[in-house]
């Protein structure tokens, strides 16, 4: 369990194993092949550590870890009337960090901890380094003109980070500000990763196909990506309006079809 933990934690500070990361983690083991109780017992150890931390006056408090009840969960993701209702209640700040990460599907801490150095605006394209990737392997992060604008307003703002605020770097997103954004917007039970889960939803919806969504994503492994398929439907659409086509033209024969079994039958 640690040789699990140890790759997805490497080179965060303690203060950095904060909910958005513990969702992370929690999403991932959720999503394997990891029965629910072996899943628990990986929370477990983590909140051990956590708690092992306050003890030896590391930390003065540390985010809950809470079991898993069920392994089956629902993505949360807002429609775009909703994303863009949630932007304009956000402060300056956190309106362009939540809207660049819209625009790019990337995580919280490669957002927070985004430098010039890893942008170049005339190829519109950032790049998250190997050691900076949950999988350990270098992304690259294509920039749409959304991205690129939303950058160009941050580029005097300091020397290193790209997103700062009152000259300093921005850490925390779920903050006081951030939880009264959302009642203004009237949006329930949304955390800052699910701006992830927005951006590959819009994508799956929109078509993407399933191996690029991945590699934007930047996922090593495509059951991940698997959790947004029921949401791209545009493969199904031509058999629909196939069947319809051949029952309107009579060549099945309707009336005999018998009636499917229930399972229960």
């Amino acid at each position: 369990m640690l040789e699990w933990f140890n790759p997805r934690l490497s080179g965060l500070k303690i203060e950095q194993i904060d909910d958005d990361c513990i969702d992370a983690l929690v999403e991932e083991l959720v999503l394997s092949e990891r029965k629910p109780s072996t899943v628990n017992r990986y929370l477990s150890l983590l909140r051990a550590m956590l708690n092992a931390a306050i003890l030896w006056r590391w930390l003065k408090f540390a985010p809950k870890v809470r079991q898993v009840k069920d392994r089956a969960k629902r993505v949360r993701w807002l429609t775009f009337g909703e994303a863009m209702r949630l932007l304009t209640q956000l402060p300056p700040h956190l309106s362009d960090m939540a809207a660049f990460s819209l625009e790019t599907g990337l995580r919280r801490s490669n957002v927070t901890g985004l430098t010039w150095t890893q942008v170049d605006l005339d190829r519109s394209v950032a790049w998250i380094h190997a050691d900076q990737a949950k999988g350990r392997r270098a992304i690259p992060v294509p920039l749409s003109s959304t991205a690129c604008a939303i950058l160009r307003k941050w580029i005097l703002q300091h020397h290193e980070f790209v997103f700062v605020y009152r000259g300093r770097r921005v850490i925390q997103t779920n903050t006081k500000a951030w939880r009264l954004a959302l009642d203004r917007a009237g949006i329930k039970n949304f955390r800052w990763h699910d701006l992830r889960h927005t951006w590959a939803s819009w994508h799956a919806q929109n078509g993407t196909p399933r191996h690029i969504l991945q590699e934007l994503g930047g996922w090593s492994d495509e059951r991940m990506v698997k959790n947004y398929a029921h949401l791209s439907v545009q493969h199904l659409t031509p058999h629909v309006d196939q069947l319809h086509s051949v029952l309107r033209q009579g060549s099945l024969p309707v009336g005999r079809i018998r009636r499917i079994r229930e399972p229960s039958e």
